[in-house]
C-alpha cells in the first residue's frame, strides 16, 4: 500500500497526460455536436453555441467534479495516495444517436428550433431521472453478472471503437500519425520517461502538431487539419431553465430511441465500475450511476441535449500514473470552455493524426486489462463479447460509405440490403447483447445452467421489444409483435430455445456443482 502522512495527493505527474486525454476527448465531442447541428440540420448557431454546448458542458463539469471529490475522500479514508478518479464525459454513441435521431429530426418535424431544443432538453432530463432510479440496480447487476460479461463489452469497445477507428486517421497523415504513435508507445506503453518527466501524451501531440504544420507549409500535408470549428471566444454563462417542461408534451415519438441509450449507459457504468475495481479502485456501481444520472440531469436542466457517461478509460488513466487532479482539471477546463467558447478553437488547431494515438493507447490498455482481470477459462466469453461490437464497427463504416455517395438504407437492394439489415440487427443494443452473450457463455463454462438459462431468457425478452437487435435503423423500441417484421420473434425464439435447453440441463444430476462465485469464476 502506498501510504502518505500528509493525506492524498491531488496532482501527480501522470495527471498531465490523463488530463490532456480526457479533456481532448470531451472537447472533440462538443465540437462535433456543433458541427452536426449547425452544419447539417441548420440550427441557429447562437442556440447551439450559447445554450446547448454550455448546458452540456455543465453536466461534464459537475460529474467530473463529483468524481474528483469521491476519489479524494476514498484516498483520505484509506490513507492512500494512489487512487485514480473515475472519468466522465459526453457519451459518444448517444451524441450521434440523439443528434441524428432526436435533436435534428425534432427541428425538421416542428419547424421551430427553440421548441425542438426544449424537446431535446426534456429527453435528457428524463434520461437523467431514469439513471438516478436505475442506480438502485447497479449493485444487483454487479453481483449477478460474471466479470467476463462486464469487462468483455468494454474491451470490445476499447479495441474496436476507441483504438481502431482513430487509428485510421493515423494513416490519413502517416508521417504525423506514426511519429505521434511511436511517442505514445514509447512513453505510455513502454513506460519510458522523457527528459525532466515531460508528459508523453502532450509530447506526442505537440510533436505531431508541429510536424503537421511544417508539412502543411511545405505543401506536403495529405489531410486537412482541425475540424472547421469556431475561432471566436463566446461568453455564454449557462443558467438552469424550466424550458424542458414545454417540451415534455412532444417527447413521445423519441422515447423509444432515448431509452435504449440510457439503459446502455447504465449497464456501461456497471462495466466501468468493475473495470476500476479490477484495477484496484473499488468504487460503488450505485454511486457511479447516480453521479452520472445527476450529471445528465444537470445537462438537461442547463440546456444540454446529449447525455453524459462514466468513461471506460479509468484503468488507462491509472496506468498513466494519474491520481485525482486530471478530472478536476477537465471539469474546470470544459466548464469554462462552454462559457467562453475556446473549445472549438483548440480542437480546430490540432490535427487528428496527432491526437488519435492517445486513443489507441487507451483502447490497448483497457483491452489487456479485461484479460488480466478475468479467469483464463472465461477468455472465450470475453472474446465472444467482441462480436456485437464488430457488427457496430462495420455498420458505422457502411453508413459513412453510403452517406458519402448520397445513399441510405432505402436505396439498397439484393444481397447488399440483406447484409446491411443483418449488421443493423446485430449492432443495435450491442453493449447489452455483448454482456448477455458473455454472461450466458460464462455460465455454460462453469456448468451453471440455470443462470445461463436466465441470461438466455433475458436475451429473448430484450429481442422481443428491441432492447437488443432492433430491426429499425434508429434502434427504437417497440411492443411485441408491432415491429412489422418477423425477425424479432425469430430472434426471441432462438434465445428461448437456448434458455429451455439450459434449464433442462440444470435438472440433470450430472450438472450440479461448479464454481462458488458466478462473477469471480
Amino acid at each position: 500500500m502506498n501510504q502518505t502522512a500528509t493525506g492524498p495527493r491531488l496532482f501527480r505527474p501522470g495527471d498531465a497526460n490523463a488530463f490532456f486525454g480526457l479533456m481532448l476527448d470531451n472537447m472533440t465531442q462538443l465540437v462535433l455536436l456543433a458541427a452536426i447541428l449547425v452544419g447539417l440540420f441548420h440550427y441557429p448557431a447562437d442556440l447551439v453555441l450559447y445554450r446547448m454546448i454550455p448546458g452540456t458542458a455543465m453536466g461534464v463539469f459537475l460529474g467530473d467534479l463529483i468524481f474528483t471529490v469521491m476519489a479524494y475522500r476514498m484516498a483520505k479514508r484509506e490513507g492512500r495516495d494512489d487512487r485514480t478518479a473515475m472519468p466522465l464525459g459526453v457519451d459518444t454513441p448517444s451524441l450521434f444517436a440523439f443528434t441524428f435521431g432526436i435533436v435534428g429530426p425534432a427541428y425538421i418535424a416542428l419547424g421551430d428550433a427553440e421548441l425542438a431544443w426544449k424537446v431535446s432538453m426534456a429527453i435528457i432530463v428524463l434520461c437523467g431521472l431514469a439513471k438516478l432510479a436505475g442506480s438502485l440496480l447497479g449493485p444487483f447487476i454487479h453481483r449477478h453478472v460474471p466479470r467476463a460479461a462486464l469487462l468483455g463489452p468494454i474491451a470490445g469497445i476499447a479495441l474496436l471503437l476507441i483504438a481502431f477507428l482513430p487509428s485510421l486517421h493515423i494513416f490519413e497523415e502517416p508521417v504525423v500519425g506514426i511519429v505521434s504513435l511511436g511517442i505514445v508507445l514509447f512513453t505510455l506503453v513502454g513506460r519510458i520517461r522523457l527528459p525532466k518527466g515531460f508528459p508523453g501524451a502532450l509530447a506526442a501531440v505537440l510533436v505531431g502538431t508541429g510536424m503537421f504544420y511544417l508539412l502543411k507549409a511545405l505543401g506536403l500535408a495529405h489531410a486537412a487539419g482541425g475540424t472547421g470549428g469556431s475561432h471566436e471566444l463566446l461568453f455564454a454563462l449557462p443558467l438552469p431553465t424550466l424550458g424542458f417542461v414545454e417540451g415534455m408534451s412532444y417527447v413521445g415519438p423519441y422515447l423509444p430511441i432515448a431509452i435504449p441509450f440510457a439503459l446502455m449507459v447504465l449497464v456501461g457504468a456497471v462495466d466501468v465500475t468493475e473495470s476500476a475495481t479490477a484495477g484496484g479502485d473499488p468504487y460503488s456501481s450505485r454511486a457511479v450511476i447516480a453521479v452520472d444520472g445527476l450529471a445528465t440531469l444537470t445537462s438537461g436542466l442547463f440546456g444540454g441535449v446529449v447525455q453524459t457517461t462514466p468513461y471506460i478509460g479509468q484503468p488507462a488513466y491509472k496506468a498513466m500514473g494519474a491520481s485525482i487532479g486530471y478530472t478536476l482539471g477537465t471539469a474546470v477546463f470544459i466548464g469554462l470552455g462552454g462559457m467562453f467558447g475556446y473549445l472549438a478553437f483548440f480542437v480546430d488547431l490540432l490535427p487528428v493524426a496527432a491526437v488519435a494515438p492517445i486513443l489507441v493507447f487507451i483502447g490497448l490498455e483497457i483491452t489487456s486489462q479485461a484479460f488480466k482481470a478475468t479467469p483464463q477459462k472465461h477468455y472465450d466469453a470475453v472474446v465472444l463479447a467482441f462480436v456485437p461490437t464488430i457488427a457496430d464497427l462495420v455498420l458505422i463504416e457502411m453508413k459513412q460509405t453510403l452517406a458519402g455517395v448520397g445513399k441510405g438504407m432505402a436505396d439498397l437492394t439484393g444481397q447488399l440490403a440483406v447484409t446491411y439489415q443483418t449488421m443493423l440487427v446485430m449492432a443495435n443494443g450491442f453493449i447489452l447483447t455483448a454482456m448477455l452473450w458473455a454472461a450466458m457463455l460464462t455460465a455454460m463454462i462453469d456448468r451453471r445452467f440455470r443462470e445461463g438459462a436466465v441470461f438466455a431468457g433475458l436475451a429473448a425478452a430484450c429481442s422481443a421489444v428491441g432492447l437488443i437487435h432492433s430491426p429499425f435503423e434508429d434502434g427504437r423500441l417497440f411492443l411485441p409483435g408491432t415491429a412489422g417484421s418477423g425477425l424479432p420473434w425469430a430472434l426471441a425464439t432462438g434465445y428461448a430455445l437456448i434458455a429451455l435447453t439450459l434449464a433442462g440441463y440444470s435438472l440433470l444430476p450430472s450438472s450440479r456443482g461448479g464454481c462458488a462465485s458466478p462473477r469471480r469464476g
